[in-house]
């Protein structure tokens, strides 16, 4: 497994992200996301409608609200919220001791 240290939970803004810059080749920058029940989630950070950062949206329950032109991504699964239609990558995320990792391969 690929699991790479991201950083402490309290460091991870509550209803925000932190990214995890990986190369294009890689597949692209991760975002980890913390919501307000201290629930983290990690996504490729591009919006499967335009490529928008998700990284930059707006996190509400377990969705996240894409920066340009307002889609809902579940934060659980990465796909779009109906009546929209589309899917980001997701990875696996765990805390342990207050601290986040999340998956890469």
């Amino acid at each position: 497994m690929g699991w790479r240290y991201v950083c402490k939970l309290d460091e991870l803004p509550v209803l925000g992200a932190r990214v995890v810059e990986r190369s294009t080749e890689a597949g692209g920058n991760v975002a980890v996301f913390r919501n307000d029940q201290d629930a983290v989630f990690a996504l490729l950070d591009r919006c499967p409608h335009k490529g928008g950062p998700l990284s930059q949206g707006i996190v509400f329950g377990e969705r996240v609200a894409c920066p340009l032109h307002n889609w809902s991504i579940e934060l659980k699964s990465g796909e779009a919220v109906a009546p929209d239609v589309g899917c980001t990558k997701r990875f696996p995320v765990r805390v342990d001791a207050g601290e986040v990792f999340v998956d890469l391969n």
